[in-house]
C-alpha cells in the first residue's frame, strides 16, 4: 500500500487503465476470432466484412497503445494472408 497520496491516486488510475485496456484487447480478440470463423466457414463475403472490422479494431488498439504498432502490423498481415489464401 502506498504511503504517499499521489502514489495512492496513481494506483487507482492504473487500475482504471488496466480495465480499459483489457476491454479493448478483448474486443480485438473477439473480432479476430469472428474473422477466423468466417474464413473457416468459407463464406468470402462475410470474411471480407469481418476482415475490415478486425483490421479496424487492431488499428484502434494500436492507436490507444494497448498493443505495439509492430504487433498490430503483424496481426493485420496474418489476417490479410488468411483472406488472400481463402480466395486463391
Amino acid at each position: 500500500m502506498p504511503n504517499i497520496k499521489s502514489a495512492s491516486k496513481r494506483v487507482l488510475i492504473a487500475e482504471e487503465n488496466r480495465l480499459k485496456n483489457r476491454a479493448v484487447k478483448s474486443e480485438m480478440k473477439t473480432m479476430v476470432k469472428k474473422f477466423d470463423a468466417a474464413v473457416a466457414e468459407g463464406n468470402t463475403e462475410s470474411a471480407e466484412k469481418a476482415y475490415k472490422v478486425a483490421v479496424k479494431t487492431v488499428d484502434q488498439a494500436a492507436a490507444k497503445g494497448v498493443i505495439h504498432k509492430n504487433n498490430a502490423a503483424n496481426k493485420k498481415s496474418a489476417l490479410a494472408k488468411k483472406l488472400s489464401g481463402m480466395n486463391a
